[in-house]
């Protein structure tokens, strides 16, 4: 199982807003860089109750068919015009990834800021892209958390596009 981040962030480290608002972020993305290529490429993506709610609010569906997981304990209605491929589960980071891994997934992307920091803390996460926005927004949801001990990173890539985004790869160590 690879379980993989690919998210954006702002240059002083945020992912949204305190409100949650991306208003942020450059419009479609801004330009091409590579999420489609990477969305492509994995089975399943693991997000939490707060990053879905958001994602409910873009028009249109951005993750067409793929099959995605809302992590939470509580009970979520699930519209039904983002079809069959979204499924509510709670558990461990662990478990969730077992219990996806049992039905056939390899490729996890996992979204969110407190999703991305529970798997890391659980030490699950074996890649991260992050691609930092030339914004500074000075307050907002971080990336990163506290951490219960450090995580050692390999650096694969860095990509800067003509917009400013600039894209850099880790590989977690273990």
């Amino acid at each position: 199982m690879t379980v993989s981040v690919f998210v954006g962030a702002s240059v002083d480290g945020f992912i949204a807003r305190l409100n949650h608002d991306l208003d942020w972020l450059p419009e479609g993305g801004g330009e091409a860089h590579g999420y489609e290529e990477f969305l492509a490429g994995i089975d399943a993506l693991v997000i939490g109750r707060k990053t879905f709610k958001k994602v409910l609010t873009f028009d249109p569906w951005p993750y067409g068919s793929k099959r995605v997981v809302v992590l939470s304990g509580q009970p979520l209605r699930l519209p039904s015009a983002i079809g069959s491929a979204v499924e509510q589960m709670a558990g461990s980071p662990a478990e969730i990834v077992a219990r996806l891994a049992e039905r056939g997934a390899t490729n996890l992307y996992v979204d969110g800021g407190i999703t991305i920091q529970r798997f890391l803390r659980a030490g699950l996460v074996d890649r991260l892209i992050i691609t930092r926005v030339p914004v500074l927004i000075g307050e907002g949801i971080p990336l990163f958390s506290t951490l219960p001990h450090d995580i050692h990173l390999r650096h694969v890539a860095t990509r800067s596009f003509p917009s400013g985004l600039v894209q850099s790869e880790y590989q977690v160590l273990r």
